[in-house]
């Protein structure tokens, strides 16, 4: 397992629709908590939490992702995963990503700097005290930021199944081109109630990780929160499933359908 449980699952949260800005659909104080199952395995827990801090004299919105596998798969691959942020409050663009991971043995610890008017991206690799520059493509992303960017440019009005989108990532040393198509509204259950959602297939690399360029099914909810609700990929070895546990601090009522 040559990527975490972890990692994928923050991969996947790109995976929404890019469209005129909309209502801001976060503030700090934001929490959740994800159930992730790798296969038959009760995998790890994952949550996503909002406060707000400075970077450089700048009022940013700090978010911070964590990661630990858990139960009987903790015991053969052992991942304990954080990841930051700091996002710029106005337009959502990054000025730093921190990447901490053990996954199974296999450490990384990576801070990336970005300079977004040279479409520059300085690595600082800490395990190996090493500094690299790379350039990358306008209105860059990192993995983190890209979900809370997008969830406060959802057009729903303008949405309709078929619609392909697009976004620019930098994951550690690479530029990746995202690419996603809206699939349509569905009406889901989960743990809370029945939730009205907006269905996506995010493209992705076939082969190395996941077993099909549409290996990815994405629901968000249908209403100003837009908060990730369930997740579904077949990999290339496996399967994984996420769904939202818990949930606090959230800037609109979470709408759910009550029969």
């Amino acid at each position: 397992m040559k990527k975490s449980i972890f990692t994928i699952f923050l991969l996947l949260l790109t995976g929404v629709a890019l469209q005129a800005q909309s209502q801001k659909a976060f503030s700090a104080g934001e929490w959740f908590k994800f159930r992730i199952h790798y296969g038959p395995f009760n995998a790890s827990f994952a949550t996503l939490e909002v406060d707000e801090t400075s970077i450089n004299g700048k009022p940013v919105y700090h978010v911070e992702g964590k990661g630990k596998s858990t139960g009987l798969l903790h015991w053969f691959f052992k991942v304990d995963d954080n990841y930051q942020t700091y996002i710029d409050k106005q337009d959502g663009k990054p000025y730093k990503f921190i990447r901490k991971i053990d996954e199974g043995g296999y450490t990384k610890d990576l801070e990336i700097d970005f300079d977004h008017s040279d479409n520059k991206a300085y690595v600082f690799d800490r395990k190996h005290n090493e500094n690299h520059t790379y350039t990358t493509k306008p209105k860059v992303h990192d993995m983190l930021s890209a979900f809370y960017y997008i969830r406060n440019n959802i057009n729903t009005d303008e949405l309709q199944p078929g619609d392909d989108m697009n976004l620019n990532l930098f994951i550690d040393d690479e530029n990746m081109d995202f690419k996603l198509k809206f699939l349509g509204r569905e009406v889901i259950k989960t743990k809370f109630g029945k939730v009205a959602t907006l269905k996506f297939r995010p493209y992705v690399m076939a082969g190395r990780v996941f077993k099909e360029k549409e290996s990815l099914t994405f629901w968000v909810s249908d209403d100003a929160n837009k908060l990730p609700i369930k997740i579904e990929a077949n990999l290339a070895v496996g399967s994984l499933d996420a769904d939202l546990d818990e949930y606090k601090g959230l800037k609109h009522p979470f709408k759910i359908i009550m029969e």
